[in-house]
């Protein structure tokens, strides 16, 4: 089996927010990878795995970072696979805003696909999005957890009902 979406992150003490989009990515049944990759610490990995990506048959790659967050860029700069970046608000970071406003601020040419901070799991969910517009089976998968959303807010109205308050009218 050989990972379509590409799950990378400047340190593995980023893993507790990027393991959000794994396991969409699992439920959704996609092959992925998960790498530590630094723009910084190991610049030269970092290009020759953005290089090689598609050939590779990566189709999407999820780049978490914190701090600065120049890796979902530098991906963005070097491949022609779509590139989804996961801001994280990592210790050294100010709540997570440098590494936002890093990732959104995109030159002109470098789109990056930014999610909220922290925001793995829409990360995932949005690569299944991207593949599911040449794969039918992702599609079915993506429209089963779309419909399922809808389900638990009609159901989560039900239980609001029984709340009782002495001046709630519904």
């Amino acid at each position: 089996m050989n990972p379509k979406v590409s799950t990378i992150m400047g340190s593995t003490s980023d893993l507790p927010i990027m393991e959000k989009a794994a396991k969409i990515l699992d439920e959704f049944e996609i092959p992925f990878e998960i790498n530590a990759l630094s723009a910084h610490r190991t610049p030269q990995q970092a290009m020759d795995f953005a290089r090689g990506a598609y050939d590779r048959g990566i189709r999407v790659i999820i780049a978490g970072a914190g701090g600065a967050a120049h890796l979902p860029g530098v991906m963005a700069a070097l491949t022609p696979v779509p590139v989804i970046g996961v801001p994280i608000k990592a210790s050294i970071s100010l709540d997570g805003w440098d590494s936002l406003l890093s990732i959104v601020q995109m030159p002109p040419g470098i789109p990056v696909a930014t999610v909220g901070i922290d925001g793995a799991q829409n990360a995932g969910i949005l690569a299944a999005q991207i593949l599911a517009t040449g794969d039918e089976k992702v599609l079915q998968k993506v429209k089963i957890f779309k419909a399922g959303l809808e389900t638990k807010i009609v159901k989560a109205n039900e239980e609001l009902k029984e709340v009782k308050y002495r001046f709630k009218t519904n």
